[in-house]
Parts: C-alpha cells; structure tokens; sequence
C-alpha cells in the first residue's frame, strides 16, 4: 500500500468512526503531507479576512470564506465560490482556526456533490489550552511547525 493511500484510509476510517458525511478527517501533517505528494490536492481556507490578516496565510491555499467578520454573518455564496475555485476531482483539504468551521463546509462542500471533502481536525492555530486562554499551544498547524507566512 502507497503512502497516500494509507493516509487518505486513516482519515476515510476518522470520519467513518464519527459517521460524519464528509469522506475523511485528517491531521495538520497528514493534509500537508497528502499536499506534497497528491499535486491535484487544494487546501481550502474557510477562515475570514480578517483572520488571514491578523494571524497569518497557508501558501498555496485557496481562500473561501465560510463566514464574514464582523458579525460572524454566513457566506450564501460559499458553495458556488467554492465550485468555481476547484476542480470537482481534486482531493479538498477544508481548514480554519480549529476545524469547527471546516468540519461544516466539509459537509457543505460533499452537499454540493463534491466527493473528496476533508476536514483538518485541530485547524491553523488548534484547540484552546484552557489553562492558558491561548491557541496554538496544543496542537493545530502553527504548532506542529507546517509552512505559513505572516503579512
């Protein structure tokens, strides 16, 4: 068994576990990881603008906002802005601060009939350490070290 196919069978058996609707579920360095060796894959970053800004960008991620700052005020054009940045074949790799917002447009994505929704559990900057109040302590990609810049 090849590397990608084990990896995509860890997160189809993550999602299967947890009967989710999307295809899979994989960590910060399984999506990067699958990134790097299936060239068709895309990143999609569901976070908002303001995040982008304030907390820093995955290179090479396309970006689709899930919702709007201020207000927190749902995309209704998510599902069509998303159709028009893919390729429907491609391998989708959903992610936002802490896979909360990118486990919802995982399903939305699969709705749409996308069939190769993930969604990167922990998301950019993970869990909130509840003994500090902080982010990217824990888990997420920030802490695991993957590749992002900082405007």
């Amino acid at each position: 068994m090849g590397r990608i196919t084990e990896l995509l069978n860890t997160a189809h058996a993550r999602s299967q576990a947890q009967n989710w609707p999307y295809i899979g579920a994989l960590l910060p360095h399984e999506a990067h990881e699958l990134l790097q060796l299936a060239p068709g894959a895309r990143l999609i970053d569901v976070r908002s603008r303001a995040e982008l800004e304030l907390t820093g960008t995955l290179p090479g991620a396309v970006h689709v906002e899930w919702q709007s700052w201020p207000g927190w005020m749902l995309n209704p054009h998510f599902s069509v802005q998303l159709a028009q940045a893919v390729d429907p074949e491609s391998l989708l790799f959903f992610i936002c601060r802490n896979g909360h917002r990118s486990h919802h447009a995982a399903i939305a994505g699969t709705e749409a009939g996308l069939r190769q929704c993930y969604n990167v559990q922990e998301g950019f900057e993970g869990d909130l350490d509840k003994n500090t109040g902080h982010r990217n302590a824990l888990n997420g990609w920030k802490q695991r070290g993957l590749p992002w810049t900082q405007s």
